[in-house]
């Protein structure tokens, strides 16, 4: 019989807090923001570290700190899955949904990172590639942004070979849609234009700005109500043109949000969010549900770590390249997915995630 010699274990768990301005004022349909907060976490075992992160407020530190740090040192490092699910048990009395499941994200993708690392291999070859990049499409394109911003932003993603872009809208409705005739004219008449209302309008309003934005080629429409209107989502995407897509699900927080979403036909493509949806497990099981619903899955935000995911599930259709994140990954980290010809392909030639840390650059952010 062969032997086999027992699995390493994880021996540390460190997590840090990063906050970081944006480089001007934002808005989207029902929120403002001068600042972004990434919380970092690292595990450590056999001589290598695993990363993750998540972008949410610092008390998700704090619980990885007090709270899952105690069921992950001494976990089996290979036997990810078995200490996600007791990352779930332990805060079974805490609420499952928010903090509690962005902290067991940023733990999940660092195990995740820590084993590939382990095993010498890229993530994607140890989720088992399926395509050699992510399509994306550039995500900006503030409610708080001037004309002139508005169009220079998508215009610049559209010139660096993205082949579609999203802006905000539902802070007025009037101004929105000069707004979005706006970018049209900005971008011109082949990219594919998308709009994201963060669930700012009510259901009559949302039907009404889908039929002005149809000439102008609106062909993603994202949380025109608010993703808990399931009932909504639904009539929106039965009665909106049929040439436009109705997305949703970026607050998704665990299996069971999205498995309602999904029963409900709410939606044309399936968001979740590798960073609040569980990390790298919870990720594929939504695309699992996706695949079962025959329903594509769009990754949202953190582009550097959703890639190496992304490129290993099906059903999948693109991900977001997000003005904030880019920005903040691209001063934190080594090794990010290069973007080529409009995807995001991850390294091949780097183990895990691919990501190391700029600890000098992101020292001047520690909260």
């Amino acid at each position: 019989m062969t032997a086999f010699s027992a699995s390493p274990l994880v021996e540390r768990v460190d997590v840090s807090v990063f906050t970081v301005p944006t480089d001007s004022p934002e808005s989207d349909g029902t929120l403002q923001w001068d600042k972004t907060t990434m919380v970092l976490v690292q595990v450590h075992g056999a001589g290598h570290t695993g990363l993750g992160y998540t972008y949410a407020d610092a008390s998700a530190a704090k619980l990885i700190h007090n709270v899952l740090s105690q069921v992950v040192k001494g976990s089996d490092a290979m036997a990810v899955t078995q200490t996600y699910m007791e990352m779930w048990k332990r805060i079974r009395n805490l609420g499952r949904p928010g903090i509690c499941s962005a902290a067991i994200s940023a733990v999940d993708c660092a195990l995740w990172d820590l084993k590939a690392r382990l095993l010498n291999l890229p993530l994607v070859r140890l989720l088992g590639q399926v395509r050699p990049g992510a399509p994306v499409y550039g995500s900006g394109g503030f409610t708080s942004y001037s004309d002139k911003q508005l169009a220079q932003q998508l215009a610049g993603w559209v010139e660096e070979g993205i082949p579609a872009v999203k802006m905000k809208i539902g802070r007025q409705l009037e101004r929105d849609m000069e707004r979005v005739r706006a970018a049209r004219e900005a971008i011109g008449h082949e990219p594919k234009l998308f709009v994201d209302a963060n669930g700012a309008y009510s259901r009559k309003q949302a039907l009404y700005q889908a039929e002005f934005f149809t000439q102008f080629g609106v062909f993603w429409f994202e949380e025109p109500v608010s993703s808990d209107d399931l009932e909504g989502l639904r009539l929106i995407r039965d009665r909106a043109p049929a040439m436009m897509e109705i997305a949703a699900g970026e607050y998704g927080y665990d299996i069971f949000y999205f498995r309602r979403m999904l029963e409900a036909g709410a939606v044309d493509v399936q968001q979740a969010d590798i960073t609040r949806c569980g990390g790298v497990t919870g990720f594929l099981q939504v695309a699992a549900l996706c695949q079962a619903h025959n329903v594509p899955l769009s990754g949202h935000t953190a582009p550097g770590l959703h890639t190496h995911a992304a490129c290993a599930v099906t059903p999948f259709k693109n991900l977001e390249y997000f003005h904030d994140h880019v920005r903040i990954e691209s001063m934190f980290f080594e090794g990010l997915p290069q973007l080529v010809n409009g995807e995001l392909r991850p390294d091949l030639s780097r183990p895990g995630l691919g990501l190391e840390l700029k600890q000098a650059d992101a020292q001047r952010f520690a909260a």
